[in-house]
């Protein structure tokens, strides 16, 4: 039998995602790690990445999340994040000028705090893109 968890995915503009899963996987910031029922509680802050959930019933959906902070209690876990997308919330078109608005201001930043910025906004813009394409592929295709 399946162990399945409380998960809670919060943004500032919406509680984003409140239902019982199985795992779920994710990339903080010294890598990748899944959580399962009966973690052992942490906190600890996850990269832009696509954060992967398999539901009660075995299926897996995939969402772009930003900059966040995982919370893993004994009794539910927790992501709070700054901004956090299905595949069919993202507007492609947007998602390519931000890649190229970061490609562009990465080429021409003089400063290294505007490079460290501009490359965060090409992962980000990279990572987008990529939730959409990987979430908008027929289910048994994606796997």
């Amino acid at each position: 039998m399946v162990t399945l968890f409380p998960l809670e995915v919060h943004t500032p503009f919406r509680l984003f995602y409140s239902v019982l899963v199985e795992p779920i996987v994710l990339t903080l910031v010294d890598g990748d790690a899944a959580i399962y029922a009966n973690h052992v509680p942490i906190t600890a802050p996850v990269v832009p990445c696509l954060l992967k959930i398999k539901d009660k019933q075995g299926n897996w959906k995939t969402a772009f999340i930003a900059e966040s902070l995982l919370e893993v209690k004994q009794h539910k876990t927790v992501l709070i994040s700054d901004a956090a997308e299905w595949p069919e919330e993202i507007d492609p078109e947007r998602a390519k000028a931000a890649k190229e608005n970061a490609e562009k201001a990465l080429n021409e930043s003089l400063f290294k705090f505007e490079k460290i910025t501009a490359a965060a906004s090409l992962k980000r813009a990279n990572m987008r893109l990529r939730v959409r394409e990987e979430g908008m592929l027929p289910r048994n295709a994606s796997k």
